[in-house]
């Protein structure tokens, strides 16, 4: 039986794969013919970062389009041919309504409503350039993230939180501020680390894979599938993301995996080891919060530009070193993640 459900993680991952990979030159036509492009902060708003990066202007956006509509498509497809047909389909059919609901219709509603601000940043609508404001965003993370955390409290009456080395403890109504935190903090981090080409396909690549590993040892074959369908898109998506990018992810991209991501982790009861699976991101968002309090309180700039990727740009990095040495602390981190994981699991 194990077996078999490996076999379906891997078959089904190489799938989404080649999938996407053959679904990209289609949007990549399509979003140049449209000529959906990235527009890049001006110089007053953000001086190091436009000479860092006014040669991308004009890069087409909207990419992430590849992960999810891969992914999403493919649980539909499946899913209909396992209604259908029964047999070797439905063992193909990951669409299941206690491990795989839920994070489908969070990717779903997350990647629409990036959609419309990538294309509220493409058309100029919108402050500073177009787009949603922080606050907005913030808005519409918190309307998701209560949404879920009341449907997990209320109807999954999901109230103990995993603390490695201890076990499950009781947190009762607290789950649901904590849920709330996790899926708004995982949003932001995406999105604050979608910054240079490959940078956010890469580490939520590994965060991504350790979730894989870690459902499918939980049993929760199903949800390791969808991870693992999410893992071949964006290995695909990667193929035209590294430098020099092809396109950009866009917000339709980055917020899906960011909601998503928060959502399995939660899914899996596994949100102390999400700081390990998705170690940049937490130090991304960190050096935005430290840049702000020292600008407020201090009067000074602790890095000179954030999120801190961009710092490392700005002291000389290429922005492929950047990219590739936040890769491999990413991978380091899961795999020391993934390590704790069975250790307090099973030790």
């Amino acid at each position: 039986m194990e077996v078999l459900q490996a076999a379906r993680v891997l078959g089904l991952s190489t799938i989404s794969f080649l999938v996407a990979l053959a679904l990209t030159p289609l949007v990549v036509r399509l979003l140049f013919k449209f000529e959906f492009n990235k527009q890049i902060r001006s110089k007053e708003l953000a001086p190091v970062f436009y000479e860092l990066h006014k040669n991308k202007e004009n890069t087409p956006t909207m990419g992430g389009l590849v992960i999810w509509v891969t992914v999403l498509g493919l649980a539909l497809i499946f899913f209909i041919l396992g209604w259908l047909f029964d047999g070797f389909w439905s063992y193909l059919n990951f669409v299941d309504r206690g491990e795989t609901y839920l994070p489908i219709i969070a990717m779903l509603l997350a990647a629409l409503l990036g959609l419309v601000d990538d294309l509220m940043g493409v058309f100029r609508i919108g402050s500073n350039g177009g787009g949603l404001r922080i606050s907005q965003k913030l808005v519409v993370y918190s309307l998701l993230a209560t949404l879920g955390g009341l449907w997990f409290y209320y109807r999954l009456d999901w109230t103990t939180l995993f603390v490695p080395f201890i076990g499950n403890v009781e947190i009762g109504f607290w789950y649901i501020p904590i849920f709330m935190f996790i899926i708004i903090a995982s949003a932001f981090s995406a999105n604050e680390t979608d910054g240079l080409d490959g940078l956010l396909g890469g580490v939520s690549l590994f965060a991504f894979g350790a979730l894989t590993v870690v459902a499918y040892t939980l049993g929760r074959y199903d949800l390791a599938t969808f991870s693992g369908v999410t893992v071949g898109a964006l290995l695909a998506f990667l193929w035209f993301n590294v430098y020099p990018a092809r396109f950009f992810m866009g917000d339709t991209g980055s917020m899906a995996l960011g909601i998503t991501l928060g959502m399995i982790a939660m899914l899996t009861n596994t949100t102390l080891f999400l700081p390990f699976f998705a170690s940049i991101l937490v130090v991304e968002s960190l050096s935005v919060i430290i840049q702000l309090f020292s600008k407020k309180f201090l009067g000074r700039k602790i890095f000179l530009s954030t999120p801190i990727h961009h710092h490392f740009e700005a002291i000389g990095w290429p922005e492929t070193k950047v990219t590739m040495r936040f890769w491999i602390i990413s991978a380091v981190f899961s795999a020391l993640g993934l390590a704790l994981f069975f250790i307090a699991k099973f030790l």
